[in-house]
């Protein structure tokens, strides 16, 4: 077994950070990208996350070296115990994520750097005296929120560390320059801005019948180099009694144009395990299930009572 080193993540660690979170990206999310920048901004804060960043009340990353290669790292933040944060995050702290590279023939233990590195993350939430440990999983790349099941090592990670998941989420994604072909002449769309996007909103002479919201902000203003081609949907609202009939077609037709225009190629929409009938909608608009994604990880028991005993 090679020598593992675990200690605080250094700038010069970037280029590596960066192709291991982008290596794990890709395996879920074909040509999602990473930048050095958007690595180095999650570090430091998480302006896209506008309210709950301002929660988070120290961050701390960690990375496991063999012979001079970084094989395993984790992000950790502890949130404030004050009112102002959400009760579900009231003095906890979380991993933002947790990654390793699998075993391979030249690096037959990188699993064991891995749990080097959780064990030194979750030491460090120890010493911050967190009431409860969870692990949502944010990458800095458009799509990726929780584990994806493209990563059993991390899975494995997780459980044996305690970690439980409570929920999920699929991850579909549709190529804009195959718009669906079922459109509808008699609506008008309107564009305007909405709150989590561009909306784009189907209109008949009586009423509104239905919109939906196309983000393609995703790497923030001016802070880091924009993943250039991709856009997720933001919102998408429907009418009861105007579903089946066009309406929402109709309207990701003309998000698709408006897209290609901005020369976005590339549309990511989500789903609970729940809603088939909005998977179906998106299947019939041209999207297809990339990922399902994990999330909501929480550590059973008693956190200071499960690192000691380890």
């Amino acid at each position: 077994m090679s020598a593992i080193t675990v200690r605080p993540f250094r700038r010069s660690d970037r280029d590596q950070l960066t192709d291991l979170i982008h290596s794990h990206a890709h395996a879920a999310i074909p040509g999602t990208p990473v930048t050095v920048n958007a690595v180095l901004s999650q570090l430091e804060h998480e302006p896209d996350e506008f309210i709950v960043d301002t929660w988070v009340r120290e961050r701390a990353t960690v990375v496991g070296e063999q012979r001079g290669r970084i094989t395993a790292a984790a992000h950790v933040v502890r949130y404030g115990g004050t009112t102002d944060v959400a009760a579900d995050l009231r003095d906890s702290g979380e991993l933002r994520w947790l990654l390793q590279w699998p075993d391979a023939s030249y690096w037959p233990d990188a699993h064991l750097a891995g749990r080097a590195v959780a064990d030194a993350a979750v030491a460090v939430l120890r010493s911050w005296n967190v009431r409860s440990v969870l692990a949502d999983f944010a990458l800095p790349a458009p799509g990726l929120t929780g584990v994806p099941e493209q990563w059993p090592h991390v899975v494995r990670l997780l459980d044996e560390l305690g970690f439980e998941s409570r929920r999920s989420e699929q991850v579909l994604l549709a190529d804009v320059a195959t718009p669906p072909d079922s459109t509808r002449d008699d609506l008008t769309i309107r564009r305007t801005l909405g709150e989590c996007g561009t909306r784009f909103t189907a209109l008949t002479a009586e009423q509104e019948l239905r919109y939906v919201e196309v983000d393609t902000t995703l790497a923030g203003p001016g802070r880091v180099a924009a993943p250039v081609g991709w856009a997720d949907v933001g919102n998408l609202r429907v009418a009861e009694d105007s579903r089946w009939q066009g309406v929402g077609t109709t309207l990701v037709a003309a998000a698709a144009h408006w897209l290609r225009l901005a020369r976005v190629d590339r549309l990511l929409a989500y789903a609970e395990p729940d809603e088939s009938e909005l998977v179906a909608f998106l299947r019939r608009c041209g999207f297809q299930v990339v990922t399902t994604c994990h999330r909501g990880w929480a550590q059973t028991g008693d956190v200071r009572r499960r690192t000691r005993d380890q």
